[in-house]
């Protein structure tokens, strides 16, 4: 009989920035060791010592990808275990006629059966408090209310989480947006239209080109009082001005981040 697998996860116990008058009030943060991308992904399918040559993995892998694509794309429900996934479109038909600047085709994502044992079968480790709570724990765009970290250039985009608020007199305080090319853009000061601790709103520039940028905010805030951190501290973000590739940005996904200030505290995006 084969050995039944089990799985282990690790959080850290944040402040609920939901429930503000209940001090006493957590939520547990998933504790986030890296994004495993195809190439991670097919290394541990071949670690499995199933037989299979790399390249043959491959080759299923991508396989799967394109029979799945087709099949959502030609109207089919897809049932893979691990997700159920459908189709559905967005906009107001006008005039009986699709228009692909008001319409849009969304894939919507559901747990599958195995995800479902799979969780099951997990445990969760509470390894203590998270040292400064500072994390984006969710984002949405207010074009499309995607919050698989895709953008609109020239629309509202919304961060949630904790110790967020934009304060402090160093030049670094801000947000900026870096593209994969190197170019950096600083959200000016009119573009802001929220700025509290648990949530931050502001305007994509409508100049940005469509394509992967790391978010950075860097601020001074220190959760009380008007103190303010000596060093600024920073968490970042990975997201997609126009549409998120498959995979790489639901919340929960998406690039890691971080800083530290003198206070010594070592920030994360624990959620996406």
């Amino acid at each position: 009989m084969a050995e039944e697998i089990h799985y282990q996860i690790n959080g850290q116990l944040a402040d609920n920035t939901v429930t503000v008058d209940n001090k006493e009030d957590m939520i547990l943060v998933p504790v986030s060791i890296g994004t495993a991308d195809e190439a991670r992904i097919i290394a541990e399918m071949k670690a499995e010592d199933s037989g299979l040559r790399e390249e043959t993995i491959r080759h299923v892998h991508d396989l799967e990808k394109r029979v799945v694509q087709r099949l959502l794309m030609s109207g089919y429900s897809v049932n893979a275990g691990l997700y159920y996934a459908s189709t559905s479109f967005r906009g107001v038909i006008e005039g009986s006629a699709w228009d692909a600047s008001k319409n849009s085709i969304v894939v919507n994502f559901n747990m599958g059966a195995d995800l479902r044992e799979a969780i099951k079968k997990t445990t969760v480790n509470i390894i203590g408090e998270k040292g400064a709570a500072m994390y984006i724990g969710g984002v949405t765009d207010a074009s499309t209310r995607a919050t698989d970290a895709s953008a609109t250039a020239g629309r509202a985009f919304t961060l949630k989480g904790s110790k967020l608020k934009n304060v402090g007199g160093d030049p670094s305080v801000g947000i900026t947006l870096t593209s994969e090319s190197g170019a950096v853009t600083k959200i000016t000061e009119d573009l802001f239209v929220k700025n509290n601790p648990s949530e931050v709103i502001f305007i994509i520039p409508a100049d940005l080109s469509n394509g992967t940028y790391t978010l950075k905010l860097t601020t001074q805030y220190a959760g009380t009082g008007k103190n303010l951190l000596k060093s600024p501290r920073s968490v970042e973000k990975t997201i997609y001005i126009g549409t998120a590739p498959a995979g790489g940005g639901s919340q929960g996904g998406g690039s890691q981040g971080g800083g530290s200030g003198s206070d010594g505290d070592q920030s994360e995006n624990p959620l996406g």
